[in-house]
């Protein structure tokens, strides 16, 4: 028997309340993976992210945040600071979860195999905070995003990738 490709279902995070989440609760949707920062540039897409998570989440789509430190030291607080930030400054309803490490040995595994299926301009890292990774409804990499790509223009790919 080949060896599977892994896909989003095979992996598990922990939730920003401190749950164990398995991803495969995410089976047959279409799922955008950010890691995020509070004290960043980009901060103000969390806007941007909610409001795709409020046009495509009845859809079948969902936001996942992943904050991250490891960048400039812009998302320096606990889980329960972000949270209340994201809640309080952007309205942020969609699932956010425990701070993770996208590059480097402690990279988070999630992250690890989405650096393998699209590689970016720094070829198997993260360049900063706010790259997106757009998932298909069969768990698979579709699409990976600058930091610098504001979320609004991903609108026409969810919309495709939901069709």
């Amino acid at each position: 028997m080949e060896p599977t490709t892994p896909t989003l279902t095979d992996f598990e995070a922990r939730s920003i309340e401190g749950q164990d989440v398995d991803l495969a609760a995410y089976a047959g949707q279409v799922v955008l993976v950010v890691n995020t920062a509070s004290q960043c540039g980009f901060t103000p897409q969390y806007q941007g992210l909610q409001e795709l998570q409020d046009r495509f989440g009845e859809s079948g789509f969902a936001v996942l945040g992943f904050p991250c430190d490891q960048f400039g030291g812009q998302e320096p607080g606990s889980d329960e600071e972000i949270s209340g930030f994201c809640e309080r400054r952007f309205g942020v309803t969609f699932p956010l979860f425990s701070k993770v490490e996208v590059n480097g040995d402690g990279a988070h595994p999630l992250f690890q195999w989405l650096k393998s299926e699209r590689g970016g301009l720094l070829g198997d890292r993260i360049k900063w905070n706010f790259t997106k990774f757009l998932i298909g409804r069969d768990g698979t990499v579709l699409a990976r995003y600058a930091p610098t790509t504001k979320p609004e223009k991903l609108a026409a790919d969810i919309e495709k990738a939901l069709a």
